[in-house]
């Protein structure tokens, strides 16, 4: 049966997020409602009668990158065709623009057939770091009086423009902090709240020291329960840092990109934000 392909409601959104509970990704509290911010019409869906069957996130910023994530078809209707359905309505979203996604090794053979490229290897550590005071070191509690600074920071740090998503994802009930010297603003960081434990997301920052200060001090502000950040895998002395902390591997994805490679300098990346987002 041809499937009826549409834009998701926030209330099908969150089926997509249980769906992805359901896969074992572990999503956030929240996801559903922070992830609809960042492009209300970027969540599609196919479905046959009522019933959802598949879906993917084709989020836009802006005119010239997009991001590919959230692809799940429902078990009990896969090979019927309606994964491809929604995935071709995400690509034509998108079309003109760079578009990444986030592979598992055994999809990459199947991205690179699309015309996806890979840029790098990241992988999520995994583990509990004791944190000191909030305030330490410059660190602050994100207000609404720094949201201003920190969407600028985040211009030279991710691909495209994303106001509207980080208003909403620096809200509680996930946990920011921000960097704060004579320079302004040096980095930030997100922890929100998941199934499991809290995944730390976006971290930027000048430079190693900063960013260390910056997941201490998120360890210092979350609950029980492990801290899961995904890292650029050529981030060799953050890498060290993390393991000789105690935290361990426990997931890999490539990130890839069909059309030009953002050109954005890698030097801020320690912390993806989402492998769903970008």
């Amino acid at each position: 049966m041809k499937p009826t392909i549409r834009t998701l409601s926030l209330q099908e959104l969150a089926v997509l997020v249980d769906w992805a509970a359901a896969e074992g990704w572990n999503p956030g509290l929240e996801d559903a409602a922070m992830f609809q911010a960042a492009d209300p019409e970027g969540f599609i869906g196919a479905f046959v009668g009522n019933e959802m069957v598949a879906a993917v996130s084709a989020v836009a910023y802006g005119s010239e990158f997009g991001f590919i994530g959230l692809y799940i078809c429902r078990p009990d209707m896969r090979g019927k065709g309606y994964g491809k359905a929604v995935w071709n309505a995400g690509m034509t979203r998108l079309a003109g623009r760079t578009i990444g996604l986030d592979g598992v090794a055994e999809q990459q053979a199947n991205y690179r057939s699309k015309g996806f490229r890979p840029a790098y290897e990241t992988i999520r550590y995994s583990g509990r770091t004791a944190g000191p005071a909030v305030n330490a070191d410059g660190l602050r509690t994100v207000t609404t009086e720094l949201v201003p600074d920190i969407i600028a920071y985040d211009t030279h740090c991710f691909p495209g423009p994303r106001r509207a998503f980080l208003h909403r994802w620096l809200q509680a009930p996930h946990h920011g902090l921000a960097a704060i010297s004579s320079r302004g603003t040096t980095g930030y960081a997100v922890a929100r709240p998941c199934r499991s434990g809290f995944k730390i997301g976006p971290l930027f920052a000048d430079d190693l020291k900063i960013a260390l200060q910056l997941l201490d001090g998120l360890a210092g502000t979350c609950g029980s329960g492990d801290l899961h950040i995904d890292v650029p895998a050529d981030n060799i002395g953050f890498i060290a840092a993390l393991e000789s902390g105690g935290f361990a591997p426990t997931f890999a994805t490539t990130r890839m990109y069909k059309g030009p490679a953002p050109k954005l300098g890698p030097q801020r990346l320690f912390g993806v934000t989402t492998l769903e987002l970008g």
